[in-house]
């Protein structure tokens, strides 16, 4: 269509419902939405076509993003009442971890080179919430996240060869872009357990990043592990590009009655 042609159309006259079709044609369902309200909006700027354009593409992107968001926060299985991160106070610690290191760590450089976390400490500190309010940034960045407890992870890789949810989930899990696995230590595992959780490892080193909490230190693990040699193998894993923070102080809860009464 030569521009004479496009001149002489009065494109006042084409339905909104026709566009808006059209749109969803091309699985534009976001701005077919919004069409109105960006016709609505170009006619009071007095747009441009390149900047009515913008606006339709834009806001596609927008809202498939948001789509894909929300998407990612339902399959990362987060605990309830998730806290962002900036609801969590380091000052409240006697030592761990500096707001300075936390603000280094929402840049998610870390998680762009493959590189893990750990967050050791006794219960109560915080570790939980660093670790799911780098998981919930890490979402709203673009990433893909999943989240388990220690234990709930052991029953997925038990039963993940003879039960269909769990072997979906072990999928998800070695799909994501960043694994949080919370409360390691909290409960003994046995040598075949053991093994598949280094085996999970395994698969995962250096396509995932993780985040690991514990309540252990990390000279401890063999311990817990039962098996000095797999855990070296296990630390070796772990700790090739990792940053880690040993928490300190007062538990929370004790310190904040009143918020758990």
């Amino acid at each position: 269509m030569n521009r004479e042609v496009m001149k002489s159309m009065d494109t006042g006259r084409i339905p909104i419902d026709r566009l808006s079709s059209l749109l969803q044609t091309f699985a534009l369902k976001h701005a077919a939405k919004a069409l109105p309200d960006l016709l609505e909006t170009a006619d009071l700027e007095g747009a441009s076509n390149r900047q009515f354009l913008l606006s339709i593409l834009e806001t596609e992107v927008i809202g498939r993003n948001e789509r894909r968001r929300k998407r990612n926060y339902s399959a990362a299985h987060f605990p309830p009442n998730l806290k962002p991160l900036e609801e969590f106070n380091p000052e409240e610690l006697d030592s761990g971890i500096t707001q300075a290191q936390i603000d280094k760590l929402k840049d998610l450089s870390w998680l762009d080179n493959g590189g893990n976390i750990v967050l050791a400490g006794p219960p109560g500190l915080g570790k939980t919430t660093v670790a799911t309010g780098l998981g919930l940034h890490a979402i709203n960045s673009g990433y893909t996240v999943c989240f388990e407890k220690m234990v709930n992870l052991v029953k997925i890789l038990d039963n993940s060869e003879t039960e269909r949810t769990a072997g979906f989930r072990l999928k998800n899990l070695k799909k994501a872009q960043l694994i949080i696995i919370d409360e390691i230590g909290y409960t003994p595992i046995s040598r075949s357990q053991a093994n598949r959780f280094f085996t999970f490892i395994s698969d995962t080193y250096e396509t995932s990043s993780i985040i690991f909490t514990t309540n252990k230190e990390i000279t401890d693990w063999a311990e817990m592990m039962g098996d000095p040699v797999l855990t070296t193998a296990l630390l070796d894993r772990i700790l090739h590009h990792a940053n880690c923070y040993s928490f300190k102080g007062e538990s929370y809860r004790l310190k904040h009655p009143d918020l758990f009464s």
